[in-house]
């Protein structure tokens, strides 16, 4: 097992550093140009189109989950085992330092998921419960590509509902063991906790997205509030260690005085990768949330779906960095994952803290298995519309997460990395070729918010792309409007976008 563990470390350091790594950098930088810095410009509009009003249909009944519900799938994603035990492992094997490049990476991937988002919205088809889309369907509709858009499906499909949950479940199980018996729980704990999180997912998962949203709607906010606080108390208690702490994420960024003795390399790929794994940006799986939203033109999923990139990233991870580094931490002896950051909530406030990060830790990881396990059945339904191909994936999913209860957990992170990298270069390859289309629909939205419109995108304002199924002239904010109305407003639009591509 050792040796496999250090082969899959291996292989996963070298893509990462020689590959995945600069093509990040490199069209995250490109795309932070060409949109003229989206995601720092049209911050305020982000939260505005967070809160919008869903589309209805004929009936008057939403049609499909709400932007905000679609925020709430994509956090659950993001918001989990990366927020506490990836930024304890960040730190562990690259100290303070980089946390910085953790930052960075939020920064400069908000562009891409930008991009990503917008054109899952886009190219999204209907379903039964509503919308459906993300990567695989732009691969199949935008580049004509269908063979790309299964391969990004299957690698997703191992990725997220698989590799990922079982390591939330793992995440679950260590931290409930360890707060039932901190000197070593008996070997049937793990088994317990596994069967009994199985289960829970199971009911939730043969509900549908729209339960999904419901759950996580309710769940997502709740987490987020719980550990905010928690990390705002711990912080005020070490106030005045606080501007050591933040000055020395900085001065470590780049090796110098490195606690751990980490070499540049290791700090920005332990950073950047982290990073990924925690706010997902650039690496294909939040747009398949984005693209379940209805709302009235795609870049507004874009926007959503970017601010979702700063509220894990800029929020909830420098909370636990912070938790972390104001504890004055061991980092040459620290043990990699959950256990840094449960360390340090215990040495602050106490014993019976154990039990509140034990809570938290179920809200975050359990509330991700939900998220990921959706970006899995949108990618499920790409490969096969068959109902027995998606029965069996639910139950692969559940037995996943009684697995990953009692699996080793080095293996899973190391895999996970692995997966990731050839995720994220398969899906920026695609949205390097598609994004001119999604900065097309940006200048489109800036031109209409200027004019004091809500933005309203149909599919005739782009003509010459084909593989749109959705965006009917019908497809309206609060319920049916004037057609032949709509259609001039189009036309005129239509004219506009054709002008800025002359």
């Amino acid at each position: 097992m050792d040796l496999l563990n250090d082969w899959v470390l291996a292989a996963g350091d070298t893509l990462w550093t020689w590959i995945v790594l600069p093509v990040v950098a490199v069209l995250g930088v490109y795309f932070t140009v060409r949109s003229g810095v989206v995601q720092f410009r049209l911050i305020p509009e982000m939260f505005r189109t967070l809160t919008d009003k869903t589309p209805r249909d004929a009936s008057g009944e939403p049609q499909s989950v709400s932007a905000f519900q679609a925020f709430t799938i994509s956090a659950a994603s993001r918001v989990g085992v990366g927020n506490i035990a990836g930024v304890g492992t960040a730190i562990a094997v690259g100290g303070p330092g980089a946390i910085f490049w953790m930052w960075t990476m939020a920064f400069i991937g908000g562009a891409s998921s930008f991009v990503e988002s917008t054109l899952g919205q886009l190219f999204k088809v209907r379903d039964r419960d509503g919308f459906r889309g993300g990567p695989a369907y732009y691969m199949e509709r935008g580049l004509k590509a269908r063979w790309m858009g299964i391969l990004f499906a299957i690698i997703l499909i191992i990725c997220f509902p698989f590799a990922f949950s079982s390591l939330q479940a793992n995440t679950i199980s260590a931290t409930v063991s360890s707060t039932i018996a901190p000197e070593g729980a008996p070997g049937w704990v793990p088994w317990v906790v596994g069967i009994a999180l199985a289960a829970l997912t199971a009911l939730v998962v043969f509900g549908g997205v729209r339960r999904i949203a419901s759950v996580t709607q309710a769940v997502v906010p709740l987490m987020a509030l719980l550990y905010l606080l928690l990390g705002l108390v711990i912080v005020a208690l070490n106030i005045t260690s606080f501007p050591e702490v933040f000055a020395s994420i900085y001065t470590q960024a780049f090796g110098f005085n490195e606690v751990v003795g980490a070499a540049l390399g290791t700090i920005v790929l332990t950073g950047v990768k982290r990073g990924m794994f925690s706010n997902e940006a650039g690496l294909g799986s939040a747009p398949n949330a984005g693209a379940s939203a209805a709302v009235t033109h795609p870049v507004k999923q874009g926007l959503v779906q970017t601010l979702g990139v700063y509220f894990d990233t800029f929020l909830v991870c420098s909370i636990t960095a912070f938790i972390i580094l104001v504890s004055n931490p061991d980092l040459e002896n620290a043990s990699k994952g959950i256990g840094l950051t449960q360390d340090a909530i215990v040495s602050n406030l106490g014993a019976w803290s154990s039990i509140l990060l034990t809570v938290i830790v179920f809200l975050l990881a359990f509330s991700s298995i939900l998220g990921n396990y959706y970006y899995g059945e949108s990618n499920i339904e790409f490969i096969s519309a068959r109902r027995s191909v998606l029965t069996s994936y639910r139950v692969l999913v559940v037995v996943a997460i009684l697995v990953g209860s009692v699996a080793s957990s080095d293996l899973i992170w190391n895999t996970a990395d692995g997966i990731m990298g050839l995720m994220a270069l398969v899906n920026l390859i695609a949205i390097a070729l598609l994004s001119g289309i999604a900065f097309k629909l940006l200048r489109d939205y800036t031109r209409q918010r200027r004019e004091g419109r809500n933005p309203v995108f149909t599919r005739d304002l782009l003509p010459e792309v084909s593989g749109i199924e959705c965006w009917e002239d019908e497809l309206t904010v609060t319920g049916p409007i004037d057609v032949a109305t709509l259609r001039r407003e189009a036309e005129k639009h239509r004219d506009h976008l054709h002008d800025d591509h002359r």
